[in-house]
């Protein structure tokens, strides 16, 4: 795992973008999701060998690798809950907003992931 710390507190240091070690970041902050991880995995390597190309396994790394992000960051993680929440409002002003602060959250997610 990275020693990186530069966005604030976080629960455990990022992870390196490998399947084990994104499995066992996982493993300590959403245990409940290690099903959908490995079920996607499987899918994602199906679709590699199927295409004869790593983008679909490359897309699922990536993917965990955000999650995994926001879910670390405990500010990003209550602001993906928040905007998730909200989406559903019945103003849709609120789930307009929800939707742009929901983008802006993966963004954010995915930015410090490719870094």
């Amino acid at each position: 795992m990275s020693t990186q710390a530069d966005h604030g507190h976080e629960l455990i240091p990022r992870p390196e973008q490998t399947p084990d070690a994104l499995r066992a970041a996982l493993a300590v902050l959403a245990p409940g999701r290690l099903a959908e991880m490995q079920r996607t995995k499987d899918e994602a390597f199906t679709k590699a060998v199927e295409w004869q190309s790593l983008s679909p396994v490359q897309s699922w790394v990536l993917a965990w690798a955000r999650d995994i992000e926001i879910a670390r960051r405990p500010e990003l993680s209550a602001r993906h809950a928040r905007a998730s929440s909200d989406l559903e409002d019945k103003d849709p002003a609120v789930a307009r907003d929800a939707l742009r602060e929901l983008t802006a959250v993966l963004d954010e997610a995915m930015e410090a992931v490719r870094a």
